[in-house]
């Protein structure tokens, strides 16, 4: 299958050993899955289709919301008809209603013609009560609407059936009329509504982008700041993605997840790879450096052996990490640890040294090493430090331009760690930091 440039991703997505570390975690999870139109008018439509049949297999719950954007744009021009909105969010007039529900069954015919290919037992679902957006900055918004109500008690029913529900953007109120609804909202209205684990936007974009940098995970306090402060800074194709991202983690979904849909095995290896494919939105709890236990030796381990063969670190041995794992801190995501670091209090004085503060390749460059080192200051302050130590041969751009230490001496060393540092002849570069006054 032809594939379109620099969108095929390395990894294998059924890699075995990397989906069954996940299968007990989502087992009968529910993931909401959102396409965009453009997504399933490509080519890797019914790749994605097989992809949630893998879901299925695992005893995971998909709920599917598509939207009909790209399929309104061309109808609208191959027919030359004026319509007002094209993705449910601005006003809808009759004519962009009719077009709107022409191609809302177009999509759904194509969701049922690929999920039966894989498989798959479907429904397209009536579980969504629209009401009218009315007035909005005094504009009439016409047939748009919102969801009033989503009928959880409905989709876990069919789900329970072993029924895929497809939810269209297109809903209709208690008295029949019909209403166009955007589907990037819908899909966080569904996710909050059935408490799912995930919220998946599949569109034609790598992830989000903030000061054309995509992110590839990102606290939802700190995108909600973004977007409340500087929104102009999140490239505006991704803007409403992100901000309905945002709403469904502050009402309890655990993760949002903005991915390339064009990119082969990009869902599976974002759900069950650690390093993923796109952007990750998700709660503090997510992201957390703690204090290293025994059974992190062998990942420390590893990050350790990639600093070696970079000439950037002394070897260490597992036996070596587990006499220091007392003074070892590590960076978690979501069960994977991707950075490490040690504090260590240099007696007598009140002084701790940071060292070791090493990041996997993928999270380099992305602010983790510096996240690690505020915290180094934060914790040895509250341990009654007065001074930070950091003693480098490699990474004193790093301390002195990122961390804003200032150069030291060996007179900054305590007796004991001068005489070790002369003894080892690696001509580390001192660096100091005060923590007080």
């Amino acid at each position: 299958m032809s594939q379109e440039p620099g969108i095929e991703h390395a990894i294998k997505p059924t890699d075995l050993r990397g989906i069954l570390k996940y299968v007990p975690m989502f087992r009968n999870h529910v993931f909401v899955i959102s396409f965009d139109g453009s997504i399933v008018e490509h080519e890797q439509f019914s790749d994605l289709l097989l992809d949630i049949a893998v879901l299925r297999n695992l005893n995971i719950q998909v709920v599917i919301v598509h939207g009909i954007g790209k399929q309104m744009r061309q109808k609208s021009q191959e027919r030359g008809i004026e319509i007002t909105d094209v993705y449910g969010s601005g006003p809808t007039d009759q004519d962009t209603l009719d077009l709107a529900i022409e191609c809302s069954l177009d999509v759904g015919q194509k969701f049922q013609k690929g999920l039966t290919r894989s498989g798959l037992r479907f429904a397209i679902a009536n579980v969504v009560t629209p009401t009218e957006v009315g007035l909005l900055n005094g504009e009439d918004y016409g047939f748009t609407g919102k969801a009033s109500k989503i009928q959880a008690s409905a989709i876990e029913a069919l789900m329970r059936s072993e029924i895929i529900p497809i939810i269209s953007p297109i809903a209709y109120d208690r008295a029949g009329r019909a209403y166009r609804l955007n589907a990037d909202a819908l899909a966080a209205d569904c996710a909050i509504a059935l408490k799912a684990s995930k919220l998946i936007f599949l569109s034609p974009r790598p992830g989000i982008t903030i000061n054309d940098e995509v992110r590839v995970n990102i606290p939802a306090t700190e995108l909600e700041e973004i977007l409340k402060k500087a929104p102009e800074t999140v490239e505006k194709a991704c803007r409403l993605k992100a901000e309905r991202s945002v709403d469904a983690l502050r009402d309890g979904v655990t993760r949002a997840h903005i991915i390339d849909g064009r990119v082969f095995g990009g869902l599976l290896t974002e759900i069950f790879d650690k390093v993923g494919i796109g952007s990750m939105i998700h709660a503090n709890a997510y992201q957390e450096i703690r204090k290293a236990r025994p059974k992190d030796i062998q990942a420390i381990y590893d990050i350790t052996r990639h600093a070696t063969k970079n000439a950037s670190l002394k070897p260490r041995s597992k036996s070596e990490i587990e006499r220091e794992i007392s003074n070892t801190w590590v960076y978690e995501i979501d069960g994977s640890i991707i950075a490490c670091m040690q504090l260590i209090p240099d007696e007598p004085r009140k002084n701790f040294e940071i060292g070791m503060v090493l990041v996997q390749s993928f999270y380099q460059k992305r602010g983790v090493g510096k996240k690690m080192v505020e915290f180094a200051e934060i914790e040895a302050t509250k341990q009654g430090a007065d001074t930070l130590l950091a003693l480098t041969t490699q990474s004193y751009p790093f301390f002195k331009k990122s961390c804003r230490f200032s150069d030291g001496t060996k007179d900054d060393l305590s007796k004991a760690r001068r005489a070790n540092y002369e003894k080892n002849g690696r001509e580390s570069r001192i660096l100091i930091k005060a923590l007080k006054g």
